[in-house]
């Protein structure tokens, strides 16, 4: 009997001791589970851009924050780099008007003949370097195909007097060069960098540099290997116009003309230029040896614009240009006064920008350190003065790839030189009031005048150029610029 009583007790005090075990079981069992819970809660808080903000208020703050910083919060974390280079935020932007309008320089370092870009924010006046433009080098392989092999170095070292002089034969060894001569043009956001010579042959190749990543991609090629060609942007089409290529009897200026349309990636060809000027020459020797070529290319009133010449090394004789109609997809004669009065800048090539609907160009001709600005009276089909004492440094450089170049950016016009102290300078022009009204005595296109303007106004034009930014360019020769909004 009491063993019987004493086994029971035992039973009961396992039970019990089961019992009491059991409870701080199920207490670490819940405190595991909790632990879990909040351990999935921080991996999700941690994934978040922000902290405990959705990331949808997140990407409103960043779409706020100056793209000048985004270089430096894409180092945050992955999920930051991921947010920036994403389109939905460069969209949100759009919609909440926070894009901003960046110039981008195109330089070429004579040291080393690197092309290199160089973006400014015009608000914070700051610069950033672009990634290197890739470059192809065309090799022949055993079977006579070309095979491509990227550089992350792109050669440029010719221009385009360069190029005259080897078409007629006047210099060698034009084919060692990697990549010269090509174009640029910018539509839909990005830049696009089209054609160029690499080892005697012109390229097809069309490279892409996207702001958004900060990066160049390649993309559809144009249908003619082409360098030096026209671009310019309308209706959110890239048009590419002219250029000269490689042919059985040397460089051959090209008359073909495309277009690009971003959206598709698809290139479609236009009507070739007509070069109807170049047709009537007096003899067939004039004929035979002056070549017709594309010299310039501007957007103006809804058409493109590109001036002519007819070269014949170190000769060129302007001939006029011709106009595109994209509503009639033809070509017609540009008027005379616009052809004959367009300032060219050297070895022929006619430069210009439409800011707000007028068409300026600069006419380096009076003065080695100085020039004039030019704006064309569509209506009196004339070019007249506006600015006759305008600063142009390094104009008489032999060496420069070129002495100077012009944007528009935020609805001013922009002159881009080098300065006294070899420095990039980037100058801004104010050209209301005060500074279209003391230029009454240069509103005719020729000022041929014998009265000279009071120092005071000349002063005073002066003032009107503001140096917006400058950066050190010793080494640096001036190729071509861009302005993007994004």
């Amino acid at each position: 009997m009491d063993l019987r009583l004493m086994l029971m007790g035992n039973v009961l005090s396992l039970n019990g001791s089961k019992t009491i075990r059991s409870e701080p079981c199920e207490n670490l069992e819940g405190e595991a589970c909790k632990r879990q819970r909040l351990s999935i809660s921080s991996v999700e808080e941690m994934s978040r851009l922000i902290p405990s903000l959705p990331d949808e208020l997140s990407l409103q703050i960043l779409a706020r924050v100056p793209r000048i910083c985004y270089l430096n919060l894409k180092l945050v974390s992955r999920p930051w780099k991921a947010a920036i280079v994403s389109s939905e935020l460069f969209w949100l932007r759009k919609e909440l008007g926070t894009t901003e309008e960046w110039l981008y320089i195109q330089t070429k370092d004579s040291n080393n003949n690197k092309l290199l870009w160089y973006a400014l924010d015009p608000l914070s006046r700051t610069w950033q370097r672009l990634p290197l433009m890739p470059c192809f080098l065309f090799e022949e392989a055993k079977k006579g195909l070309a095979a491509l092999r990227m550089w992350g170095v792109v050669d440029s070292s010719i221009r385009i007097a360069d190029v005259i002089r080897k078409w007629f034969g006047r210099k060698d060894g034009f084919g060692q060069m990697s990549f010269c001569g090509c174009s640029v043009g910018a539509v839909d956001g990005c830049i696009y960098a089209l054609g160029g010579f690499s080892k005697d042959s012109a390229m097809k190749s069309v490279w892409r540099y996207d702001p958004v990543k900060n990066s160049w991609s390649e993309v559809s090629q144009m249908s003619v290997g082409r360098a030096y060609c026209k671009t310019g942007t309308l209706n959110n089409k890239l048009y590419v116009v002219g250029g000269v290529t490689r042919g059985h009897r040397g460089l051959t200026p090209l008359q073909s003309a495309e277009v690009y349309d971003p959206n598709t990636g698809v290139w479609s060809e236009l009507p070739s230029m007509p070069f109807a000027k170049a047709q009537v020459l007096p003899t067939a020797f004039l004929a035979e040896f002056l070549k017709p070529i594309a010299t310039g290319m501007t957007i103006y009133r809804g058409r493109l614009f590109v001036p002519q010449s007819l070269y014949c090394w170190p000769f060129f004789v302007d001939v006029g240009g011709e106009i595109y109609d994209q509503n009639m997809n033809s070509w017609l004669e540009m008027p005379t006064g616009m052809g004959q009065g367009w300032p060219a800048k050297q070895a022929g090539t006619k430069l210009s920008v439409n800011v707000n609907g007028d068409l300026y160009a600069l006419d380096p001709s009076n003065s080695p350190k100085s020039a004039k600005l030019k704006v064309y009276d569509y209506e009196g089909d004339d070019w007249k003065v506006v600015a006759g004492d305008v600063p142009i440094n390094d104009f008489t450089d032999s060496e420069a790839e070129s002495p100077y170049l012009l944007a528009g950016l935020h609805g001013k016009l922009h002159l881009i030189t080098k300065d006294d102290h070899e420095n990039i300078t980037v100058m801004q022009a104010d050209l209301q009031g005060d500074l279209a009204s003391s230029q009454s005595f240069l509103s005719s296109p020729d000022n041929s005048s014998s009265e000279q303007p009071e120092t005071s106004e000349l002063e005073s034009e002066r003032d009107f150029w503001r140096v917006l930014a400058t950066r050190s360019g010793s080494s640096s020769e001036l190729v071509s610029c861009q302005s993007l909004t994004v």
